[in-house]
């Protein structure tokens, strides 16, 4: 399975000045507990925003410019050789807009955190994608967190490829 995984604020907001803009109870919580014993791919930006591997997970790191090695930690030149580094594991794209935008026609689902609030002068945004390909499921966050979590499960099938949604 190739997954998305993002927050994003009412205006489509990922980021302001290199970083997330909130922290938000819970909502990393989930992050954790989606990914973990997994792959996941995020762009070098974002992985030095974070500044370390993720415990319990392989990280693979898409940079043309740097290399980065380690314990769970590995880099990749593309998409394409991230996904082929991760084999038949389950791989979540974190970030940033530019991974995000090449795996949108190949994600099987998108683990969308919708923030509700707007980010005043936001430099990097979710990218566009037809939410008519997809059949999703919401649910508010407990306890009035500003947030809804929605999971979108691709419904289009392309020829021999059985999607994520088909197999549930």
């Amino acid at each position: 399975m190739l997954a998305i995984i993002a927050a994003r604020s009412k205006n489509n907001v990922i980021g302001k000045n290199g970083r997330i803009p909130w922290r938000i109870p819970g909502e990393q919580q989930q992050f954790r507990e989606l990914t973990a014993g997994n792959v996941v791919v995020m762009g070098r930006r974002s992985f030095e925003e974070i500044g370390h591997p993720l415990p319990g997970r392989e990280t693979v790191v898409v940079s043309r410019s740097r290399s980065f090695a380690g314990e769970g930690l590995r880099t990749a030149r593309s998409l394409q050789e991230a996904l082929a580094l991760s084999g038949e594991r389950d791989v979540f794209i974190a970030g940033g807009y530019s991974l995000y935008a090449e795996a949108l026609p190949l994600a099987d689902v998108l683990y969308l955190t919708e923030v509700d609030l707007t980010v005043e002068d936001g430099d990097t945004f979710f990218p566009p994608f037809d939410p008519a390909d997809f059949d999703f499921q919401s649910q508010a966050a407990p306890d009035g967190v500003p947030y809804t979590r929605t999971v979108y499960f691709r419904r289009i099938s392309s020829p021999g490829k059985e999607t994520y949604h088909e197999q549930l």
